[in-house]
This record gives structure tokens, sequence and C-alpha cells, in this order.
């Protein structure tokens, strides 16, 4: 009679129950490495959120409120310069007030591009009002709300002078002009925030402080 080892004949609930265990334990592990695999996405994802929206800002730049300020009044500020110095050329019987003058287009001209694609960047319009709003353009006494800004009747003025009426004339509303530009420049590079800006508000003032300084000698002189 041949020899062998008898296997224990479990009952039938025995048996289920084992299976159940078995295929329950392997459930769970599995659960558990599906979490694992979930997380690990989960925090990708994440992560490249977050360095997405981290590369859009910082090709944006950092700004706030005074930088649009700074912006949106500089356009129309130096539009105006622009608009002062093009008379010059056929005006102007001064040749250093012919030469200044081109110079000013020639460092404002590019500002305002600038100054524009900022605004874009930032999602900002162009203009912080409307042109209809009282005080945009030009207060009740003339003035415009931005400093140095010449009034309606100032530029009448200048365009109908000519020769040394125009370089005089030039001379002092450049003055004028100017030292509104300065003055918002320096209120830039103390409360803004963009970098750039505020290195574009430190260029007016070194690059208008001088030109200022210049006018007042021309002026003396004519």
């Amino acid at each position: 009679m041949t020899a062998f080892t008898r296997v224990p004949h479990w009952p039938l609930h025995r048996r289920l129950a084992l299976v159940g265990a078995v295929a329950a334990g392997g459930l769970l592990l599995a659960g558990c490495g599906g979490n694992d695999d979930m997380k690990g996405m989960d925090h990708t994802g994440a992560k490249e959120s977050a360095t997405s929206k981290a590369t859009a800002g910082s090709a944006a730049g950092a700004f706030n409120d005074a930088d649009v300020s700074f912006a949106q009044m500089m356009i129309p500020h130096h539009e105006q310069a622009l608009e002062m110095a093009g008379l010059a050329d056929d005006r102007a019987s001064n040749a250093r007030i012919k030469s200044l003058a081109g110079q000013i287009e020639k460092a404002q001209d590019p500002e305002i591009v600038t100054l524009k694609s900022w605004l874009k960047g930032w999602g900002e319009p162009e203009k912080a009002f409307s042109d209809e709003m009282p005080g945009m353009n030009h207060g009740a006494n003339g003035k415009s709300a931005m400093g140095g800004m010449m009034s309606e009747e100032d530029m009448r003025k200048l365009e109908a002078a000519k020769g040394p009426a125009f370089d005089r004339a030039f001379a002092s509303m450049m003055i004028d002009h100017h030292k509104g530009a300065i003055a918002m420049a320096k209120d830039e590079k103390k409360n803004g925030r963009n970098a750039k800006a505020k290195k574009l508000a430190d260029d007016v003032v070194k690059n208008q402080s001088t030109e200022v300084a210049t006018l007042r000698t021309l002026l003396d002189r004519l």
C-alpha cells in the first residue's frame, strides 16, 4: 500500500471564507497602490499648474496700482511733449531749441511704445478715464489733472508763435511740462512695484532734469 499525506477535508464554509480573505487582501493592496499613484498624479499636476502661473507672472512682471497709473498718465504726457517738439522744426529759430526738440522726440516716442506694451501685458487699459470725464484733459482752470500738461490755449499760442517768440515759449512751457513728468516719475519710484517701470521712471527723472537745466540756461539767453 502506497503511503501518502492526506489533505484535510475542510468544510465548504471554511474554504469559502479563506478564499474571500485572500481576495479581500489583494483588493486592499491594489487599492493602496492605486491611491499612491493618484496622489502622485495630483501632486504633479498641481506643481505644473503652479509653475505655469509663476512663469506667466514673471513674464508680465509684478505690478501694482501705482505702476498702472504711472503708465496710463505718462503716455498722454509724452504724447503732448512730442506734439510740442514737432512744432519746433519749422517754427524755432534757435539751433539748440531745435536740437533739444529732436532729443525729446527720440527719447519719448519709444517710451510710449514701451508703456503701452506694459499695460497690455498687465491686462490694463491705456486710458484710466474716459476722455469725456471732467478734469481728464483740462479742468476748470484750463489745466490738465496731470502735472505740467499744457492747456488747449497754451498749445494754440505755441503753434501760432515763430522765431524767437516760439523759442521762448517752447523753453518756458517745456520746463513746466518736464517738471510735471519728473514729479510723476518720482511718485512711481517711491510707490511703484514693477522693476522695469521704476527703472524707466528713474531715467525720466535723470534725463528730464538735465533738459530742464539746459532749457533754463537757454531761456535766460533768449
